[in-house]
């Protein structure tokens, strides 16, 4: 009778030390950030008043979109981040791979206020854009009498000595080159036009950079006056003092989505899920374009004048954003870098 009774003590003892850890388990969300400026700007914008809010603590891994998906993929058989962040299109076929798990908009309070495009994918796994960087291009404001309207004003012979490309290694830089491919005839299954246009801005004094901090270096020791590039980075060159602008072209935007995606096979998805909806509410939007100069994808989103000129902003402004097909991209970067790289060597 004392054994059983011991047995018995034990076993509830156990039973409750097991619960106790699931509920720590329940409040605890490991996740991915971005580092630097952005990842400032998360803590402010979500995680903090997450954490506030719920009583949950938060994990923050700082991983880029690449090397984030490359930990899911290899963590497959047991995944240790709760939600993950993707910048390059990653949730698509993560979605596929099944590493990413579909999303009840029951589950979402905030997801009627986001547009269409940005939640499409959900039902299949796909993350919805809570944030988008606009690609369009940086101007010197001082040295440019007037904005530059189209895509193909980077072609102006004029301003080709002043022109910095990036490196189409960098994503942004990857958008910028398939939106002129693009205005110049080309599309996904063919860039050929696009290259003819670099090795024709590259005979007329165009530079190519690798990384934004080389953009800035550009702009303020070396005359640059134009690049194609995203919104939040002329935010970047303002802070610092340079006039510089960010501007869309007419013949479209293209958009860097930042989804938010619920990882499958997790313990705490209700938790997580709550992480997600509070990254597509008003406030938390409003706060990365504040911060950061991102276009909001909550409709209700309300930006004062100086913070929307910097972003594609409501619904007519959404209107020009395009997305290249992510999976198309990622299927080709390899031979087109190598095309890329042969072109800007000679």
């Amino acid at each position: 009778m004392k054994t059983r009774f011991g047995s018995a003590i034990l076993g509830t003892l156990v039973l409750a030390l097991m619960a106790g850890t699931a509920m720590a388990q329940d409040k605890t969300l490991k996740i991915n950030s971005f580092g630097g400026a952005y990842e400032q700007a998360h803590r402010k914008c979500v995680i903090t008043p997450f954490e506030k809010e719920t009583g949950a603590t938060v994990q923050v891994v700082t991983a880029y979109s690449a090397d984030a998906f490359a930990q899911l993929r290899a963590q497959k058989a047991a995944p240790q981040f709760d939600v993950v962040h993707f910048s390059g299109g990653q949730e698509i076929v993560g979605a596929k791979e099944g590493l990413l798990a579909p999303i009840d908009p029951g589950k979402l309070t905030n997801i009627a206020d986001i547009y269409d495009f940005a939640k499409s994918g959900i039902a299949r796994g796909e993350g919805p854009a809570y944030s988008i960087a606009a690609i369009g291009m940086i101007y010197d404001s001082k040295a440019m009498s007037e904005a530059p309207r189209s895509w193909k004003d980077l072609l102006d012979p004029k301003t080709s000595a002043h022109l910095v490309l990036a490196d189409i290694s960098n994503g942004y830089g990857m958008l910028g080159f398939l939106m002129l491919n693009k205005v110049e005839g080309g599309d996904l299954a063919n860039i050929q036009p696009g290259l003819d246009a670099v090795k024709k801005l590259l005979d007329g004094g165009a530079t190519v950079v690798s990384t934004s901090p080389e953009i800035q270096q550009e702009f303020a020791q070396n005359g640059a006056w134009l690049a194609p590039y995203a919104s939040d980075y002329a935010f970047t060159l303002a802070k610092a003092g340079l006039p510089a602008k960010f501007v869309q072209g007419a013949e479209g935007t293209p958009a860097s989505y930042i989804t938010v995606n619920l990882v499958a096979n997790r313990p705490n998805q209700e938790l997580a899920l709550k992480f997600i909806d509070m990254s597509l509410s008003k406030s938390a939007q409003e706060c990365f374009a504040n911060e950061l100069r991102y276009t909001p994808t909550n409709a209700k989103a309300v930006l004062s004048p100086e913070v929307a000129a910097g972003v594609a902003y409501g619904a007519e402004g959404v209107k020009g954003l395009l997305r290249f097909d992510a999976a198309t991209i990622e299927a080709n970067r390899a031979a087109w870098v190598e095309k890329w790289n042969k072109t800007i060597a000679h």
